[in-house]
C-alpha cells in the first residue's frame, strides 16, 4: 500500500507539471523561414508574377507573416547594383534566395556558395556556368530556365508574320555586369536566322540613349523585321522600343507579352506567374531539406502567343512589311 501511495502521489504531482510543459511547447512560435528575393527589375512593376510566388508558397503551407518571410532587394534595372544586392541577402542569413533573371543568378551565386539559390526565370544557366547540367545542377543553384529553341521558334513565328522578309534586325543589349549573356543570346539568334535563309543586321545598344541611332541603323540597312532579345535593359524601356518600331514600320517580335501591351507587334513565350509559382515549389523542397544539387532545373511547359491587332493594322496600312499575317490571339 505504502508503494501504491507512492506512486499515485507521484503521478499527481507530475501531471499538472506535463500538462504546463505541454502548453508552452504549443506556444512556442513556429521558426519562421526567411526568403531573399533578388530582383533585376522591380516587384512593383511585377505584382502579377509576386502574387503568383506568394500562391504557390501558400499552397504548400506558408504564410507571409506566419511562417514565413520575404525580403525583396531590387535593382530597378540598374544592373551594377545586382552584386550589392546579393551580398546583402546573405549577409541576412536568409535561408533561400530567388532570382529574377540570369544576371541576378550570377550575382547570387557569386556572393554566396552555401545559401540554396532558385531561379524563378533565366536563360543560359548551363552556358554561364549556373548549373553542371539540367539534370543534376550541382553546386547551390537550381530552379526554372528557359529552353534554348524557343529562339528559334520565335523566328519561325516571326517568319510567318513577314513572309516575304529576307533582312532581319537583332536588337542586342550589352552591359558590362551582364557577362555571357548578351553574346550567347546574339549566337543563339544568329544561328536561328541562318536556318531561314535570312541576311542578319545587330544592333547593340547599353541604353535608351543608343535606341534611336539603332533603329536608324536598321532603316539604311533595309531590315524589314526585328527581333528584340531579352534584358532587362530592354524589358524596362519596352513602351520606347515599342514607339521606335512603330515609327520605322518595322514588325517585331519580343519576349514577352508586356510588350505587346505596350504597342509591340508580337510576342511569344512562357507565362512569368508560373514559373514564379513554380518557384514556390522549389523553396518549399528545400525549405524541408531537400539540396539544390540534387533538384533538377526545368523548363516552362505551356507558351503564349500575343499580337497587337491595332499595331499590326497600323504597320498594313503605312505599307510596312508587305504580307504582313495576323495571327488568333491577340491584345487590342
Amino acid at each position: 500500500m505504502i508503494g501504491f501511495a507512492v506512486v499515485l502521489a507521484l503521478s499527481l504531482e507530475l501531471a499538472p507539471l506535463g500538462a504546463e510543459a505541454q502548453d508552452n511547447k504549443a506556444q512556442q512560435p513556429t521558426k519562421v523561414a526567411r526568403i531573399g528575393f533578388l530582383w533585376t527589375s522591380s516587384p512593383q512593376l511585377a505584382t502579377h508574377a509576386v502574387d503568383a510566388f506568394r500562391e504557390g508558397l501558400r499552397e504548400a503551407g506558408y504564410i507571409e507573416g506566419q511562417n514565413i518571410a520575404i525580403e525583396h532587394r531590387a535593382a530597378d534595372d540598374v544592373l551594377q547594383r545586382l552584386p550589392d544586392l546579393a551580398t546583402e541577402l546573405v549577409s541576412r542569413s536568409v535561408d533561400v534566395i530567388v532570382t529574377q533573371g540570369t544576371t541576378a543568378a550570377q550575382a547570387a551565386k557569386r556572393a554566396t556558395r552555401t545559401i540554396p539559390i532558385v531561379m524563378a526565370i533565366s536563360g543560359s544557366p548551363l552556358e554561364t556556368g549556373l548549373i553542371a547540367s539540367l539534370a543534376k545542377p550541382g553546386g547551390n543553384v537550381t530552379g526554372l530556365t528557359l529552353p534554348p529553341e524557343l529562339t528559334g521558334k520565335r523566328m519561325e513565328l516571326l517568319r510567318e508574320i513577314v513572309p516575304k522578309a529576307t533582312r532581319v534586325a537583332i536588337l542586342v543589349a550589352t552591359t558590362s555586369t551582364e557577362p555571357g549573356v548578351a553574346p550567347l543570346g546574339l549566337k543563339e539568334n544568329e544561328m536561328a536566322v541562318r536556318s531561314l535563309g535570312w541576311h542578319t543586321q545587330v544592333l547593340e545598344v547599353r541604353g535608351p540613349a543608343d535606341f534611336g541611332k539603332a533603329f536608324e541603323a536598321a532603316t539604311r540597312a533595309r531590315a524589314e523585321a526585328l527581333n528584340v532579345t531579352a534584358s532587362p535593359v530592354l524589358r524596362f524601356h519596352r513602351k520606347p522600343l515599342a514607339d521606335l518600331a512603330a515609327k520605322h514600320r518595322l514588325p517585331a517580335m519580343y519576349q514577352m507579352k508586356e510588350f505587346v501591351e505596350a504597342g509591340g507587334l508580337i510576342s511569344y513565350g512562357p507565362r512569368d506567374a508560373d514559373m514564379f509559382r513554380r518557384a514556390a515549389y522549389y523553396v518549399d523542397r528545400i525549405l524541408k531539406g531537400a539540396k539544390p544539387a540534387d533538384l533538377p532545373v526545368e523548363q516552362p511547359a505551356k507558351y503564349e502567343l500575343f499580337i497587337n491587332r491595332k499595331t499590326a493594322k497600323t504597320l498594313t496600312a503605312r505599307g510596312g512589311s508587305d504580307g504582313l499575317h495576323h495571327a488568333s490571339t491577340a491584345v487590342e
